[in-house]
């Protein structure tokens, strides 16, 4: 093997490591984000809801122009399933681990965009639907109906997260059923 191959494949394995700690990093935050965060708050939480869905407030007013810190709790509970895996992501990719957060960040921002009435170029939204990648299109029926298009970063979580809600649903009626008979 010659030093330039050598040196190439070095690089390689950088760069591989790079875009799968990235990658894994939105894969496993997303996941949890939305089964231990997202969706139980629709659930059995209410403030998510109160910033993210009420009919009377923007997401803009709530995430930028309130005052009220419970705003940055609500957005810290959503990220942290991102932050949690960075001390092992870091061992392994500080540069994947970065470019994992900033991508994650990046797409919160862009798939708000669609408050400003923003539309996807069509090549662009053949890409991520391609991807299964959430455009501010899809994620704007979510801000209009809480049922719907889960999955913050990828769309191929909406169908489990809907029969997660579904589930939890029927927990909380059961819950709210036996408290009722045991009154």
């Amino acid at each position: 093997m010659t030093k330039i191959s050598a040196d190439e494949e070095e690089l390689d394995v950088f760069i591989i490591k790079i875009l799968l700690v990235a990658l894994v990093q939105l894969l496993l935050g997303d996941f949890l984000s939305t089964f231990v965060y997202h969706v139980p708050e629709h659930i059995f939480g209410k403030f998510h809801a109160i910033v993210h869905h009420s009919k009377n407030r923007s997401f803009i007013h709530y995430a930028v122009l309130t005052k009220n810190p419970l705003v940055i709790l609500d957005g810290f509970a959503g990220a942290f399933p991102y932050l949690m895996f960075v001390p092992w992501f870091w061992q392994i990719s500080p540069l994947g681990t970065i470019l994992g957060l900033v991508l994650g960040e990046l797409h919160v921002i862009w798939r708000h965009v669609s408050v400003m009435e923003w539309k996807t170029p069509e090549t662009l939204e053949h890409l991520c639907n391609f991807l299964c990648i959430t455009t501010p299109e899809k994620h704007w029926l979510h801000h209009q109906d809480a049922t719907v298009a889960y999955g913050d970063i990828f769309t191929f979580y909406d169908q489990p997260a809907q029969a997660w809600y579904r589930f939890l649903m029927s927990v909380k009626k059961k819950y709210k059923l036996s408290r009722e008979k045991s009154s």
